[in-house]
């Protein structure tokens, strides 16, 4: 799924992130549903299934993938306790939950544009 880690995409990549933290925030954030999961978790702690009910269109896979990728990058806490069947949730960490405010802004730029959009599209 990822940047092969020889190439020179995944080097450049690192120097942008190295110089420009707005890049490097970017990425972290990047993934079609990385965004969608930390707006469901910003209300609660939630199961797997939970969030793959919630969240329309993603794979099993796709959700497992950008949950493992934000647990490393720290966004998101993984608990699992010892049941059977297991159950598993996820919540927002502390460095995750101070995402709220800018997406709560992007949200309201998100609305802002397409109001423009829509209005200079008739």
């Amino acid at each position: 799924m990822g940047i092969k880690e020889s190439s020179t995409n995944n080097e450049n990549r690192k120097i942008m992130e190295q110089q420009c933290p707005d890049i490097y925030a970017i990425n972290l954030i990047s993934g079609r549903w990385i965004l969608s999961i930390c707006y469901h978790l910003k209300q609660r702690t939630l199961r797997f299934s939970e969030l793959k009910n919630m969240i329309h269109g993603v794979t099993e896979r796709m959700l497992t993938l950008q949950l493992k990728k934000m647990e490393q990058e720290k966004l998101i806490m993984k608990k699992v306790y010892a049941e059977i069947p297991p159950k598993v949730e996820y919540e927002l960490t502390d460095i995750g939950r101070k995402l709220i405010p800018i997406l709560e802004q992007l949200e309201e730029w998100g609305k802002e544009h397409k109001n423009l959009y829509q209005n200079n599209s008739l």
